[in-house]
């Protein structure tokens, strides 16, 4: 269980990661994907943290990841500078693929529904 400090540390990594991404980075991997941070988890040392995402366009997944992890150097450099820490995190980009699983789930009741109405 992440304590209330650890907490209010991934948040206001996730609002910053986001804000750069959003604003500052002109890689046209990052730029022309449609890019959500959904969640950070940062290790209780501080040393790392896994930023989760979420890219809506199927095909640009791997390119806007590709640029994301690219441009760790400088993101981590703005968190560094934002955010208050002994230790700026190493950042490990994943992909998160939970709203796509939950909009095929929505589909599959709905489909369900439709077919139970017939």
């Amino acid at each position: 269980m992440a304590s209330q400090r650890l907490t209010r540390i991934n948040e206001e990594m996730r609002r910053e990661i986001a804000e750069i991404v959003r604003s500052d980075i002109k890689d046209p991997g990052v730029q022309d994907a449609m890019i959500s941070v959904i969640a950070v988890e940062t290790t209780n040392d501080l040393k790392t943290a896994k930023v989760f995402i979420s890219v809506l366009q199927d095909n640009k997944k791997e390119a806007a990841l590709a640029a994301l992890t690219k441009a760790q150097g400088y993101i981590r450099k703005e968190i560094a500078r934002r955010i208050n820490l002994r230790n700026t995190p190493e950042l490990l980009f994943r992909l998160d693929e939970s709203i796509e699983r939950g909009m095929q789930m929505s589909k599959m009741i709905a489909d369900v529904m439709k077919d139970n109405n017939k």
